[in-house]
């Protein structure tokens, strides 16, 4: 491919990817001022782990990590944002999700479509070191801005404490312990005050 090609391949692609500015979330920010959108989500969750990596149960590249968390949820541009307390269809989001990481990342050069797929593929599977904490953090940031929220978007779904449990807490846990010790506090707090 010659290089004024590439780059408007990877031009396309970047301006593809603003679209998930335009992806709302159903997490606030944590001043609950307004929802997050999608783009926000994915450079929070990235400065958690760089933030973070100490934390992860086994040792991660934290390099890696940031650039799957980067990458995670460009899906949503065409999938679009599914609240892990909503009602949903799993098989069919993750139906829709497979399509759009073949169209998003078939827009780049193909052999950097192919790692970036790649890496996005190792994310969802969370089968790797790197992968597990990426998810842990991935599941971590709603908790931190409904913490600070008042709970703004558990109250939405009238989530429970068991639900946060099985929905969140095993995902944390597995990629980074002391991080859920740390949060379950805090949950446990603001389930026995609300």
């Amino acid at each position: 491919m010659e290089n004024t090609t590439r780059i408007a391949a990877q031009l396309a692609f970047l301006s593809e990817a603003d679209k998930l500015k335009s992806v709302l979330r159903a997490t606030t920010l944590c001043d609950s001022s307004r929802r997050e959108n999608s783009g926000e989500h994915s450079w929070h969750v990235a400065l958690f782990a760089a933030t973070l990596a100490e934390h992860a149960a086994r040792p991660v590249d934290v390099g890696r990590v940031i650039r799957m968390l980067l990458l995670h949820d460009l899906v949503e541009i065409d999938a679009g944002d599914t609240p892990i307390h909503g009602a949903h269809d799993p098989a069919a989001q993750a139906a829709a999700e497979q399509r759009a990481a073949s169209r998003i990342f078939g827009l780049l050069p193909t052999d950097q479509g192919r790692e970036f797929r790649t890496l996005w593929d190792e994310f969802e599977a969370a089968e790797t070191d790197d992968a597990v904490f990426a998810k842990s953090i991935d599941r971590m940031q709603p908790v931190i801005s409904n913490l600070e929220s008042g709970g703004q978007s558990w109250r939405q779904y009238d989530v429970t404490l068991a639900q946060i449990e099985t929905r969140v807490g095993i995902k944390v846990r597995r990629g980074a312990p002391t991080l859920w010790a740390a949060l379950k506090a805090r949950i446990d707090t603001w389930f026995s005050e609300a």
